[in-house]
């Protein structure tokens, strides 16, 4: 078996296991039997079971936030550019779109994935997001806040990690709900007009009035201690 077609297996063993048991209920024996390899082979492509998790996500982001870098750079080399919010969203359903997970015909893996990610005790690997794929996301978000710039830092933080947790309910179920949906109104939804149909639902909640109260919480949010974060996404 060549070299990159056991990677190829060990990967699509690992990301089939992380979506259906989690990231602790998985052991790399289960990985290795499904994968057809030895413990060996994981160890040596590998090294550990946190860097393969690294690498499940970094298949898929990889190429992702590559090309929504350049698609960045191509937008905002005109120095006028300013997206609205829901040419921001369709950005990302657009390179989403454009990259064809390994497993299957839609994102759903993925996103269930990604949802582990952030319930799941994964410190190392949102150490490792950030560190691989922050600056290119943080410039995305700098435009998301010129989209709505009323929205308080802390409160965008929170608009933004709703969107996300809308997205991976919606597309980690997304065989289901089709199912559903087909069941209770005949008709048959494709995958990308499922993510088209979230796009004004999210831009209306980024886009709403602020729902915080407290003007000391405001007060606290606008502090300088944001500016750094902001200034390094734009070196």
């Amino acid at each position: 078996m060549a070299q990159s077609e056991t990677v190829e297996r060990i990967l699509d063993a690992a990301e089939q296991l992380f979506a259906e048991k989690g990231f602790a209920e998985t052991s790399l024996r289960l990985i290795t039997s499904r994968a057809e390899v030895n413990l060996a082979a994981v160890n040596y492509h590998f090294g550990s079971k946190k860097a393969l998790i690294q690498a499940v996500f970094s298949r898929f982001l990889g190429p992702y936030s590559q090309s929504l870098e350049r698609e960045l750079d191509r937008r905002q080399a005109n120095s006028e550019y300013k997206a609205s919010l829901e040419e921001l969203l369709e950005l990302l359903v657009e390179h989403a779109l454009a990259i064809k997970p390994r497993i299957g015909d839609d994102l759903s893996v993925f996103m269930r994935l990604l949802g582990l990610a952030f319930s799941q005790s994964q410190g190392h690997l949102r150490k490792y997001l950030e560190e691989v794929y922050g600056k290119v996301f943080r410039r995305y978000m700098l435009l998301v806040n010129e989209a709505a710039p009323h929205i308080p830092p802390l409160e965008l933080f929170w608009r933004v990690h709703f969107m996300l947790g809308a997205a991976a309910f919606s597309m980690s179920g997304i065989k289901a709900l089709r199912a559903m949906a087909e069941t209770d109104f005949g008709v048959n939804t494709p995958v990308e007009q499922v993510m088209r149909l979230m796009v004004p639902f999210l831009a209306a909640g980024m886009r709403a009035e602020s729902g915080l109260t407290d003007k000391a919480q405001i007060a606290a949010t606008l502090r300088p201690r944001n500016k750094p974060q902001l200034a390094a996404a734009k070196s």
